[in-house]
């Protein structure tokens, strides 16, 4: 069954360097069937120069999945955008939010919030190359800009250019004097100036991204009059707490998931990667937090951590750090 990318957004995982790898993609997509899943950050560059259509590699069961590109040249983000449709990804995103020094030497990211016409060019020369469609996901502002006067116009120009779907991580992006990672947390979060964007452009579909931690944020979120809501490390870190129940909760379809259940489902797929060559710490290491804060999670983090390194580790080892949470959550007599 094909699944719209655009009523998935309603609730959304970010797309996260280093995490959000098709492991964990096939992980998630057990937890939730709605979702909308993000790929990790692909450079533009990376594919029309390098080559390296290996980063565009999924399995048709992550769907629907968004493929997010960086990149600052129109002409080459659109035949990155060719490569990406014809991959299969129902979405194309441009990353104009990620503040890291890497990207910023490449002139792409959150250092794009200060040019809106090069972004708007860029937009309209993916929009042109693709038919699936094209979306931003933007900071409210870098440095020293004032948010209630960048953003509108920001969304303006986009929105133009034709683009009718932004997420919007409501913290502004320090490119000086932050890492990364203090950017993720020190920016206030300005949530409130978000919705204020949806009454301004109520023909844009808008999600918000940060500071979203429970299910129930981004419930309310989404009754407030916001269209989507992106969660990011949160649903990394417990995916049960997020994913498990948002079919349910956000959707009003399915049954919530089986957290155990999940974890059975997954030795198939880690028999199949480890037939292929790969390491079972691959796809472990995305499934550390799926019991977190339940009985025996630490013990399933502890076998897991400590043995999927291990030569020769095998599927077996999910039946065994389960065994932990199984006898955690059996009653006593």
């Amino acid at each position: 069954m094909t699944i719209n990318a655009k009523r998935s957004s309603r609730l959304s995982v970010a797309p996260m360097m280093d995490w959000t790898d098709r492991h964990c993609r096939y992980f998630h997509r057990l937890l939730s069937r709605q979702v909308l899943l993000y790929t990790e950050m692909v450079t533009a560059p990376a594919l029309v120069r390098g080559n390296a259509l290996h980063l565009l590699d999924h399995s048709p069961q992550e769907h629907p999945v968004a493929l997010q590109l960086g990149g600052a040249d129109p002409d080459e983000l659109a035949e990155a955008a060719r490569l990406g449709a014809a991959a299969g990804y129902g979405e194309i995103n441009l990353n104009c939010g990620c503040p890291s020094d890497r990207v910023q030497s490449g002139t792409f990211g959150a250092v794009m919030m200060r040019d809106a016409g090069l972004v708007a060019d860029c937009v309209a020369a993916m929009r042109a190359a693709v038919d699936v469609e094209v979306t931003v996901k933007c900071r409210i502002g870098v440095d020293a800009q004032d948010p209630e006067t960048v953003l509108p116009e920001f969304l303006s120009r986009i929105s133009a250019a034709g683009c009718d779907r932004v997420i919007i991580h409501a913290r502004k992006a320090w490119l000086q004097g932050l890492s990364p990672k203090e950017n993720r947390h020190i920016p206030p979060l300005d949530h409130d100036l978000v919705l204020r964007m949806k009454g301004l452009f109520p023909h844009l579909h808008i999600s918000l991204n940060g500071g979203v931690t429970m299910l129930e944020q981004a419930k309310d979120l989404l009754e407030r009059g916001l269209d989507g809501v992106m969660v990011g490390r949160a649903a990394y870190h417990d995916p049960t707490e997020i994913l498990a129940r948002a079919d349910l909760t956000i959707f009003g379809q399915g049954t919530a998931s089986d957290p155990v259940g999940v974890a059975r489902a997954m030795i198939p797929y880690i028999r199949h990667h480890l037939e292929q060559g790969g390491k079972l710490h691959q796809v472990t290491r995305h499934m550390l937090g799926l019991f977190a804060g339940r009985p025996g999670a630490r013990a399933w983090r502890r076998v897991l951590s400590e043995h999927a390194h291990r030569d020769g580790a095998g599927s077996d080892l999910i039946e065994e750090a389960l065994e932990h949470v199984l006898h955690q959550a059996a009653p006593v007599a």
